[in-house]
């Protein structure tokens, strides 16, 4: 399967746009920890058990607050993403070959808009995509339930059969390979691509999750470089 159909290109943000080894996110999930150990009276741990259990069952721990306890999301939203961006490095090849890849591009994130603009503008890149699909605008239900994907191809007027979805959560990539995309899965063993995972578990990824990934790869920045390469 090539992407010579493509032109509409969707991706996810965070451990995919940079690469898992700045270690981003857990400045985001400390931060998630600490909300829900003040919100609810836990002391750290009880409060780190919480957030996963609801990140397994609702797909974000904001979902599960929001459930169970009727939290106001934009409070959560404000802290948890008041991070320092600098662990991720300008990438120049990477907005090189955002670039030169034709068609439209969107960020599809289960994060807040004000995170994605951060860390987009960190990269250099955010001049290369023509919008972000946050959180709020999915209604507050997050990947990968497929009600926020329709909306999103709605929203970006995005033919299914002609657009990639590029993410490091491969159970995200079930709707869209259902919707009919093609997907890439970029594959890294940090533990915040891994929601299979509980408290303190290690387990290696699959080398290949399931038919609803058409593509594996490493790294976004090596991939799209050598992807455009090829199309010049």
């Amino acid at each position: 399967m090539t992407f010579d159909h493509v032109d509409h290109w969707v991706f996810d943000l965070d451990n995919t746009l940079y690469p898992a080894r700045c270690n981003l996110f857990a400045q985001v999930d400390v931060r998630i920890t600490d909300y829900i150990a003040n919100a609810l009276g836990l002391d750290r741990l009880a409060a780190r058990i919480k957030q996963k259990e609801y990140y397994q069952q609702h797909g974000t721990s904001l979902r599960g607050m929001m459930i169970d306890h009727g939290m106001d999301p934009a409070p959560f939203l404000a802290y948890v993403h008041d991070i320092d961006v600098t662990p991720v490095d300008p990438s120049p090849l990477l907005a090189a070959s955002l670039g030169a890849l034709p068609g439209r591009k969107v960020i599809f994130t289960n994060g807040s808009v004000r995170h994605a603009e951060n860390v987009l503008e960190r990269l250099g890149v955010a001049d290369h995509f023509d919008g972000i699909f946050d959180i709020v605008a999915a209604d507050y239900v997050p990947k990968p339930d497929p009600v926020p994907y329709a909306t999103m191809m709605r929203r970006f007027a995005i033919n299914p059969a002609r657009a990639a979805m590029v993410e490091d959560l491969h159970h995200n990539l079930l709707p869209a390979a259902g919707a009919g995309m093609t997907t890439v899965w970029v594959r890294t063993d940090s533990e915040f691509s891994r929601p299979d995972l509980k408290v303190g578990e290690v387990k290696p990824q699959p080398v290949h999750p399931g038919d609803h990934v058409h593509h594996v790869i490493e790294d976004v920045e090596a991939w799209l470089a050598d992807l455009t390469a090829h199309l010049r």
